[in-house]
Order: structure tokens, then sequence, then C-alpha cells
């Protein structure tokens, strides 16, 4: 069994599946703005947007697009290929998702890729999106079919799935991964890894986050993934999907550098950048900047998407 194996072969094989696929040494930088925060109706155990937990977070309504704006220009003056725009909703209403579109033709015009997550979606509003030239859709599976009803209620996991098939059918590609530390075991995050390589195609990204336990969330005192377990899913998720672009996602701000370099070894190839993912804390750039530079990896420069 690939997961099985000893650590340092399966980070070999991890590299060599990543190097016939990718540069060695370069990393893809997204940028993740959150431009509709809180008030979710949703029940996601890990989410400080839930309204049904009390977290600190204050709801707060669509931005404009000029705001919007402002974040993606200094997303892509940091060095950002891709924009990533996150609202808090079971779904997009209608007028809500006219002017999401209008802001992705604004961040498109500033040759960025972008990106949304807005929850589950019809078949016209993908339609819409794609209308309107967003690259990706950001639709998490989470964790496996199994597992996923620990953890969230309000929506079964069929719904995760028909959403996805709505958005690769518009022709969107699909960013789609899941979270690690939820008190799963390791045969959920294995299991959610083979459901997503079956895809067809596997999804072009994918995030693997580390949970941030957020007091007030029903999770506040999951104990954290083990790291080399970590590391090890992060190298079956590259050896099982050679071509996707692997993204250490939420959570960065705990690792260790080590720990961050392990993963870089076992096929990583995308980080979210900035001091901010949606409500929790991400390392400062200049911290990123430091251990990339330590590392001796380089970001990517313009379209990170010519395999995809």
């Amino acid at each position: 069994m690939l997961f099985s194996k000893p650590l340092l072969d399966l980070l070999y094989e991890a590299q060599t599946v990543h190097r016939e696929n990718f540069s060695s040494n370069s990393v893809q930088i997204s940028t993740l703005l959150s431009i509709k925060t809180g008030g979710c109706p949703e029940n996601c155990a890990y989410c400080p947007q839930s309204a049904r937990y009390r977290t600190g977070v204050k709801s707060s309504s669509l931005m404009n697009i000029k705001e919007v704006l402002v974040s993606a220009e200094r997303a892509k003056a940091s060095g950002a290929t891709r924009f990533c725009m996150g609202a808090a909703w079971r779904s997009p209403k209608q007028n809500d998702l006219d002017q999401i579109c209008a802001m992705i033709r604004a961040v498109k015009a500033l040759n960025l890729e972008t990106c949304v997550t807005l929850g589950m979606l019809e078949q016209e509003q993908a339609v819409q999106l794609k209308q309107a030239g967003l690259d990706f859709y950001n639709h998490n599976v989470d964790s496996s079919p199994e597992f996923y009803n620990k953890i969230i209620t309000t929506r079964v996991f069929q719904e995760r799935l028909d959403t996805l098939k709505i958005v690769r059918d518009a022709g969107i590609k699909v960013c789609c991964g899941g979270i690690l530390g939820m008190g799963e075991s390791n045969e959920d995050r294995l299991k959610m890894l083979v459901l997503l390589a079956n895809l067809n195609p596997p999804p072009e990204s994918v995030p693997i986050n580390k949970l941030i336990p957020i007091p007030g969330t029903p999770l506040e005192e999951c104990q954290a993934a083990d790291e080399f377990d970590f590391v090890r899913i992060v190298a079956v998720a590259r050896c099982l999907m050679p071509k996707s672009y692997i993204r250490l996602s939420a959570g960065r701000e705990g690792m260790s550098d080590t720990l961050q370099a392990l993963c870089f070894a076992a096929g990583v190839n995308s980080i979210f950048y900035g001091e901010t993912l949606l409500t929790a804390a991400n390392p400062k750039p200049e911290k990123d900047l430091n251990l990339l530079k330590r590392l001796g990896i380089s970001a990517e420069m313009g379209s990170c998407d010519t395999q995809e």
C-alpha cells in the first residue's frame, strides 16, 4: 500500500512523479479574499463563518468591485498568478452572482487567473460564471463519504459531487480537496484521495488543509494530524493525481518550516500567499518569501495551468 511505504521511499516516489509533470523547484502562488464573510446557514463543524457558532466573526455584505480590485492588484504585485474569491453562502442568489461575474471579468482584465467558492450551484449559474471567464471553482469534499456526516449535516455528500459535476459540465476547472485533523482516520483521508483521483478528470487543483481549531466551533478541541501522516497524505495525493496542482492551504500558520519543506518534497507546488485566508491567519508574506528562498524555490510567473 502506497501510504504504508517507508517515508523516504514514498517521498522519492512522489518527487519522481512530481518532476515528471512539473518544474522541480517552483510553486504557484494564489491569494484568497473573503468577498462576503460570515452568516452562513450551514453547520460545517470546522467553520467559524457558520451562523450557528459563536466565533467572533462578524457578518458582512458582499464587497464592492472597487475593493476587490484593490486586493487583486495588490496580490498580482506580490507575485500571485491566481486570485480566489470566497463567499460564505449555502448557494448564491442571482443578484449576488451578477456582481461576482463583474468581479471575475475585472480580475481577469488584470491577467490573473480567477477562482471562486460560493457553495452549491445550479447549472445555469455555472454557465454564467464560465461566460464571465471564471477559470476555477473551489468546492471541497472535505473528507471521505463515510466521515462527512460527522462534520456536516445540513447537506449530504452527494450534493458536493453534484456541484462538482455541474462545474465540470460548464467547462470550468475544478479545485477540490479536503481537511486533515477533524478526527478522521487515515483510511478516511485515503478514501477521499481515491475519490478525487477517480473523478473524470481529477481536479486540476487539490487543496490540502490542516484544520485550524477555531474557538466556538465544534472542532475547537481537535488534536492536530500527525505531521508524518500529513506528509504521507500529500505524497499519496501527488502519486494519485500526477498532473494536479497540490496546494498547501489552510493551517500553514501553525506549521514549522521543516514540515512545509517536507510537504514541498512530497509534491506540493502551490500555496496561498497573504496574511489572511478568509478569516484565519496565514504566514506573513516576508516569512513565506524567506522560506522559499532558503529552500531554493521560486514562484511561477504567468499562467500556471498549461498542463491542466
